[in-house]
Parts: C-alpha cells; sequence; structure tokens
C-alpha cells in the first residue's frame, strides 16, 4: 500500500513538471513569434508598477502637506 502511494505520488510530481514545461514552452514560444501580445504587456506593466494602496495615496498627500508647511515657514523667517 505504501508504495502504491509513493508510485501516485511520483507520478503526480511528473505530470506536474511536465505540464509547468509545456506551459512554459507555450509562454517562449509565443513571446518569440510576437513580443506585442497583450496579456504579455499587461504582465510586464503589473510587475513593473508598484501598489498603489490607500496607505501610499495617504503618505504622499502628507509629504505635499509637510512640503508645503516647510516652504511657509521659510518665507516667513
Amino acid at each position: 500500500m505504501e508504495s502504491g502511494n509513493a508510485a501516485a505520488g511520483a507520478l503526480l510530481l511528473i505530470g506536474l513538471i511536465i505540464g509547468a514545461n509545456i506551459v512554459m514552452y507555450g509562454i517562449a514560444r509565443g513571446w518569440a513569434k510576437n513580443g506585442d501580445s497583450k496579456w504579455m504587456s499587461a504582465l510586464k506593466q503589473g510587475m513593473s508598477k508598484p501598489l498603489e494602496s490607500q496607505a501610499n495615496k495617504e503618505m504622499e498627500e502628507l509629504r505635499q502637506k509637510m512640503q508645503e508647511l516647510q516652504k511657509n515657514t521659510k518665507k516667513e523667517d
């Protein structure tokens, strides 16, 4: 029974590896034929753009307000 489970696990692992290789082959072939695919450019943009969360927006607003206050204090001095 244990050898049956081990064999099933090994077959599952081999199947996953072969499936991943087929997917990567398809991606590389599509990219090599025409580098201007929509999903590839969307993937590049998604990975290169930083995450714009609410916390980042709030920190940017705070940074701008601090700069304005510093400019106002320099004008008064």
